[in-house]
């Protein structure tokens, strides 16, 4: 595949991942009736990754997240000139993704930007648990690495083939469903970015922290599981050993 078919495949992908994503807490959950919650966002969190997974993994790898493709760098996965293609891509898909959130979103004379928002990420007075920024700092770092971790794990060779967008997608809501009250959740950059720019003031002064630690732990855990798996890297899958 050529970079321009990957970088369209990523916009698209990371499109999906904020609009289904963000636009469940959006939406769904803001309504009592309908009264998705916490565990209905984190799996429309986890289900946009596991359906582009199997849409557009075999053509750009379905990273949709600007930690993931540095993580997969820093694993030995990804080339390195190829990852501000990615990163540009993923970010746009998902500022694209925000604003046609919030277009939709103002169609209803109930949604006010300013009481709604738009599933900012945050710490402090951003978080919706008024969490710390080193509580946040901690947590978006340490989830992430554990994410590149389950990435770099379920995509082995020696995994059960197959199975891979599912184990990274449930991940996907694990991770949420533990960060969603200290940070709203980001481990995604690109993520983060798109929902900042629409909504503003605190979320964007806050923006640096869901850049920097979750490209530190992706670095952490690409580089971890690198090091720990290296061992037999090139045994065959043993679902076809004889």
């Amino acid at each position: 595949m050529t970079n321009s078919k990957k970088a369209i495949a990523e916009f698209i992908g990371t499109f999906w991942l904020v609009f289904g994503g963000c636009g469940s807490a959006v939406f769904a959950a803001a309504f009592p009736d309908v009264g998705i919650g916490l565990l209905g966002v984190s799996l429309a969190f986890g289900l946009t990754v596991v359906t582009m997974a199997y849409a557009i993994g075999h053509i750009s790898g379905c990273h949709l997240n600007p930690a993931v493709t540095i993580g997969l760098w820093a694993g030995g996965r990804f080339d390195a000139k190829d990852i501000p293609v990615y990163v540009i891509a993923q970010t746009l898909g998902a500022i694209a993704a925000a604003y046609m959130l919030f277009m939709i979103a103002s169609g209803s004379a109930d949604y006010s930007l300013a009481e709604n928002g738009l599933a900012a990420n945050g710490y402090g007075e951003g978080s919706p648990g008024g969490y710390t920024l080193m509580a946040g700092l901690l947590i978006e770092a340490l989830l992430t690495a554990f994410f590149l971790w389950i990435i770099m794990g379920s995509t082995d060779g020696r995994a059960p083939a197959g199975f891979a967008p599912l184990a990274i997608g449930f991940a996907l809501v694990l991770i949420h469903l533990i960060s969603i009250p200290v940070t709203n959740t980001s481990v995604n950059p690109a993520r983060s970015t798109g929902p900042a720019l629409v909504v503003g003031g605190t979320a964007i002064s806050q923006l640096w922290l869901f850049w920097v630690a979750p490209i530190i732990g992706a670095v952490i855990g690409g580089a971890l599981y690198s090091w720990v798996g290296a061992d037999d890297a090139d045994k065959p899958n043993i679902e076809g050993e004889g």
